[in-house]
């Protein structure tokens, strides 16, 4: 997957927010619309990979597979790290691994910052993969830290990768402090107080990094708005998506009988008292909370069932963890698409499977950095910004945006059918738009019109058009 990158889902912001800062550095702008505002997207990492890429003269597309590369090192060295922490038995690392990225439950879900398998597939390379790996560092170093009564100076190194984390992928950082707070409320013995003034002084550093970051107020995504709906599928179908994650709720109550304040136990807690609230509330948005849940238990029954559980227990754990692993394996095997036909692939039924997109590369001979495109087109308004161009409308929520609702509303203007020819035109004029991306089918001017001239032709009938 690092060497393929499979075109999906967020990948379009994450390239377009590299071509930004690729161009300036101090003041990026919005990443896919001309506006000089502010975006969360701008965050230390995607900074880092900015400065790699302006230094080194790679692609924005070469710099991602780059980012992908060491996402996969820092999350599976992060798994490793931390399942050490929790137990010396060597097979608890594999078993973690295949716990966090196979068990979910037999309908495929995917989703920015979960660890499953497809959903590493397609965001190998995205912010949130990068914090995830942080974060299990972050757990691990934290544990190692209470347990060797680190310095203050590893402690404030703690507090600013603490920081990194929650402006890299700010629900992954949500979830990393709910780990933090479950080590530490979970550590014995207890910590004493010169540890607490350390861990005191680590968060005050995180807490004044995250006021400072110049990028966007990293508070002020507190008050947005507009995130329940997009959510909503997170508490959909429960069963058939996490159900087998039950397993790991059974091996978190073995460890909850044998401590009460297991960090583990404590870390699942968090989370699932989160997300019961965001249910009760309709507050949907509460729901990226899941990994919290998920990874708690997956660790825990990888950690039981390499030896911390009894052999009676193991006996009846370990062939129904197969089995539910083997579950998994269907369940995920679609990913294995992106860089196999799935005629060499051997499937057993129909298993589910999510398409990669076809690129936007196409377009790159005709249109221009920094030009605006008008497309009402889903997979043009995500794709095309990853290339340099802007579009019009904003194809993902954008909450610094004062004109995100207004430019929609211009868009399907722009090609109803009831709009005059000069609305159409005062609209060009009005975002200096430069390019026309649509299907025959989808309106705008008429065939034939003056006002716009054919250069190109998509691989699905789409058309470019150049603004005469």
């Amino acid at each position: 997957m690092v060497v393929k990158l499979p075109w999906a889902g967020d990948l379009g912001i994450h390239a377009a927010t590299l071509e930004r800062l690729r161009h300036d550095l101090g003041n990026p702008g919005d990443p896919l619309v001309k506006a000089d505002v502010n975006s969360p997207y701008y965050s230390p990492w995607m900074l880092f990979l900015a400065l790699i890429g302006k230094i080194s003269g790679a692609t924005t597309f070469q710099v991602l597979h780059l980012a992908a590369l060491i996402n996969l090192v820092l999350l599976v060295t992060g798994i490793r790290q931390f399942v050490r922490t929790l137990t010396t038995r060597r097979a608890a690392v594999p078993l973690a691994i295949l716990c966090v990225t196979l068990l979910y439950g037999w309908e495929l879900f995917t989703w920015s910052g979960f660890p499953g398998a497809t959903s590493l597939a397609l965001c190998i390379a995205y912010p949130s993969t990068f914090a995830m790996g942080t974060a299990f560092h972050l757990w691990a170093m934290l544990r190692t830290a209470l347990a060797r009564d680190w310095g203050l100076a590893r402690y404030l190194a703690l507090g600013a990768l603490l920081a990194v984390v929650a402006l890299s992928h700010q629900f992954t950082g949500v979830v990393t402090v709910f780990g933090l707070l479950a080590i530490l409320l979970g550590a014995r013995p207890w910590p004493g107080k010169a540890a607490w003034l350390r861990i005191g002084a680590a968060a005050a550093l995180a807490l004044a990094i995250l006021l400072v970051w110049p990028y966007y107020s990293f508070f002020s995504l507190l008050s947005v708005g507009g995130l329940e709906a997009v959510h909503q599928p997170l508490y959909q179908h429960l069963v058939s998506r996490f159900g087998l994650l039950a397993l790991g709720i059974v091996a978190l109550a073995l460890r909850f009988r044998r401590d009460r304040r297991d960090p583990l136990v404590l870390f699942f807690a968090f989370g699932a008292l989160v997300y019961a609230v965001g249910g009760l509330t309709q507050h949907w948005s509460y729901g990226r909370v899941l990994p919290a849940v998920f990874i708690s238990a997956q660790v825990a029954l990888a950690v039981e069932l390499a030896g911390e559980a009894g052999r009676r227990v193991r006996r009846i754990l370990v062939p129904v963890t197969a089995a539910a692993l083997l579950v998994g394996c269907w369940s995920q095997v679609g990913a294995l698409n992106y860089v196999a036909s799935m005629e060499s692939v051997p499937v057993l039924g129909s298993a589910p499977t999510q398409h990669e997109w076809g690129g936007y590369q196409w377009i790159t001979e005709h249109v221009k950095y920094g030009q605006v495109i008008m497309t009402k087109d889903y997979f043009a308004l995500r794709q095309a910004p990853a290339y340099g161009p802007y579009t019009v409308e904003s194809g993902y929520p954008d909450f610094f945006l004062k004109n995100e609702a207004q430019r929609a509303k211009d868009t399907r203007r722009f090609f109803a059918k009831s709009t005059s020819r000069a609305e159409r035109l005062a609209l060009l004029r009005k975002y200096h738009v430069r390019w026309v991306i649509q299907f025959r089918s989808d309106g705008g001017f008429a065939a034939g019109d003056p006002a716009l001239k054919k250069v190109a032709s998509g691989p699905d009938g789409e058309m470019l058009l150049k603004v005469v």
